[in-house]
């Protein structure tokens, strides 16, 4: 289990450093991240930080379609950390 919390909190700064980057790309007009990398780490694990950084950075919150896909993962995730816990 420990493994898990390990590799989570990594995927999550990698997530939050990539998701940072894109903010500063976005401003400043540089090659941007695509979303569907931000998805996919998302998809890794690297939700929770995803998912808070949109609202620390006012980044990405407006766009509908990034916020249902975030909302799902996080769900996903949500449930599999808690079958996870329960489980082992």
């Amino acid at each position: 289990m420990i493994f898990i919390q390990l590799y989570l909190v990594f995927i999550n700064l990698v997530s939050g450093i990539v998701f940072t980057y894109d903010k500063k790309a976005s401003k400043s007009k540089h090659r941007r991240i695509p979303e569907y990398l931000l998805h996919l780490l998302e998809l890794a694990g690297g939700v929770f930080a995803i998912y808070i950084l949109t609202y620390i950075l006012k980044h990405k919150n407006k766009k509908f379609n990034f916020k249902i896909w975030t909302w799902l993962l996080l769900i996903w995730w949500l449930a599999a950390y808690y079958l996870m816990l329960t489980c082992f």
